[in-house]
């Protein structure tokens, strides 16, 4: 059976598709999912693709809330997501404090960037309860949410949205990086099968590696990223300075579930139940490693 693995195409995701072409669909197809962490959940939940990398804090979110459609099966990023907070080109918002009380844009409810935004209201100490969203499916919705002033701000990885401020669309007016490593793995415990999400996983992990290497920084992840994205050389040369991935995708440290889980619920986010998060409930399949 070949597995379906959901993903976002940006940047981060280059080892990935860079196994992706050595496998030739053998073992995996590649699902794009434009409109990020809340479409991958909801193909998850829809039968439609088997395995996904997506964002930390939103896929903890929904196995928190009861969603039965993945479990955790492994790490991709071991650094934080930083989010740029996002406004219009003509905007009148100077920085993220002129946002209180404002509608601010998401792609999908439960998606990352509604997350954010409640992190970046509880690191404000703006009320979470009362915040007001209005979904725009993806990043040109988004955009032009801004432009018409529908929405006051939107929350996006920093340099998937630079090319729209470089070209004058949009404008930055701060960001947020994530309280948490930015990308987990996941995998449907009804239709992946282990053995096969754990191949794809060890073999995930030689491309990781050899993505993290200083020898292949210098060069030949900077021309990938460029010919993949079009991304400009300085952008993708800062950007490689900011990420790291983990040295085995086969593994998630314990406390990135437990500490993602506390700021979530700090943030309103989340209600622990009377006994507390267990951190088995999130984990699937024997192939994870807790470390």
């Amino acid at each position: 059976m070949v597995l379906r693995i959901g993903y976002v195409r940006e940047h981060f995701s280059s080892p990935l598709l860079q196994l992706a072409e050595q496998d030739g669909g053998k073992t995996f197809e590649l699902v794009e999912c434009p409109s990020g962490t809340g479409q991958i959940i909801s193909r998850l939940t829809n039968n439609e693709i088997d395995v996904a990398i997506a964002l930390t804090d939103a896929l903890i979110t929904g196995i928190a809330k009861g969603s039965k459609a993945y479990k955790l099966v492994g790490s991709f990023v071991a650094t934080p997501l930083n989010w740029a907070v996002i406004t219009g080109k003509d905007t009148k918002y100077k920085d993220i404090d002129d946002l209180k009380d404002t509608t601010i844009g998401i792609s999908r409810n439960g998606s990352g960037s509604q997350v954010m935004a409640y992190v970046m209201a509880l690191q404000k100490g703006w009320p979470t309860d009362d915040l007001k969203f209005q979904v725009n499916n993806d990043i040109h919705g988004l955009i032009d949410s801004v432009n018409d002033g529908s929405t006051s701000a939107f929350m996006w990885e920093w340099f998937t949205t630079k090319p729209w401020v470089d070209q004058g669309k949009a404008k930055f007016i701060g960001s947020v990086p994530t309280p948490w490593p930015s990308w987990l793995i996941v995998a449907s415990p009804e239709r992946a099968d282990p053995a096969a999400v754990k191949d794809i996983l060890q073999r995930l992990t030689g491309f990781v590696r050899e993505f993290d290497s200083e020898q292949k920084r210098e060069k030949e992840n900077v021309d990938f990223i460029k010919a993949k994205f079009e991304y400009p050389e300085e952008d993708i040369k800062a950007w490689l300075k900011t990420v790291k991935y983990p040295h085995d995708c086969l593994a998630i440290p314990k406390e990135v579930i437990l500490d993602t889980l506390s700021y979530l619920e700090k943030a309103g986010v989340l209600s622990a139940p009377s006994g507390g998060f267990d951190v088995n409930d999130f984990i699937g399949q024997d192939i994870v490693k807790l470390t």
